[in-house]
This record gives C-alpha cells, sequence and structure tokens, in this order.
C-alpha cells in the first residue's frame, strides 16, 4: 500500500491524480480506466478540500492498494474534519431536468457508478472513504 498526505486543498488535486495514476500504471491498468478511476478520486477529494475543515484547513491522506485476485484497486480517503457519510444522502432523480433536480448529490452518485464498492465510516476522529474498482 502507498499512501499521500497533503493540505487538503484543491491547488492539490493534481498531484493526488498524478499519485493514484502512478499505482495503476505499474499494473498496466488500462488508460480508460484510469480516467473512471481519476474522476472518482476527484470527486471524493475535491469535496474534502471544499467541506471537511472549511473555514479551516487541514490534511488529507490517500492510501492506494492493488492486489487480491480478481486483481483490484482499492483507495481509501481519510482526513479528520467534521463527520460526515455522504453515502446517506439519497441518489438524485436524474430522471427529472437539471432545474427540476434539486441541488448537490450528483457527484457522489456518479462515483457510486463508476467505482464497484464505496464504503465509509468514522473512527477514531476520521473520516474513512473506501472506493473498489477491479481492473480485469
Amino acid at each position: 500500500m502507498k499512501e499521500l498526505t497533503v493540505p487538503a486543498r484543491t491547488d492539490n488535486l493534481d498531484q493526488v491524480l498524478d499519485f493514484i495514476a502512478e499505482q495503476l500504471e505499474e499494473y498496466d491498468c488500462p488508460m480508460k480506466l484510469i480516467m473512471q478511476i481519476q474522476v472518482a478520486a476527484e470527486e471524493i477529494y475535491v469535496n474534502i478540500a471544499h467541506y471537511a475543515y472549511h473555514p479551516e484547513e487541514g490534511q488529507a491522506t490517500i492510501r492506494c492498494c492493488i492486489g487480491g485476485d480478481p486483481l483490484e484497486v482499492i483507495i481509501t480517503f481519510l482526513d479528520h474534519g467534521r463527520p460526515y457519510n455522504p453515502l446517506e444522502n439519497t441518489d438524485p432523480d436524474i430522471s427529472l431536468s437539471a432545474d427540476e433536480r434539486e441541488i448537490g448529490g450528483l457527484g457522489i452518485f456518479m462515483v457510486k457508478n463508476i467505482m464497484d464498492d464505496i464504503s465509509y465510516r468514522f473512527e477514531n476522529g476520521n473520516n474513512i472513504l473506501t472506493i473498489n474498482k477491479k481492473l480485469k
């Protein structure tokens, strides 16, 4: 497992996405799959950067583990911000037009659809959000 800790600011997004891509490239992951996983990771990281500590600033840790049979990537996001479980929100009604839908929730809905599994827990003062995706 590899780990990256950065100040939870949007200007560190590229560093986070590069970190994840580097891990996936070591396993010859197809670029299309890397891009999908990065979209999900971007949504989660940007939410941490915008909301976890606001208006203060704190750290975000990203752990990336690749292995298993079948081969999968497990990416865990940790922050010490206020407790927040995005999985408790109801999924948006995508049958409605953008004007008719309530604001919010579309990003985590997208993550749920891109990834094979997503889980959240609050433990020892940490928000811990984990996403999994089979690579083969």
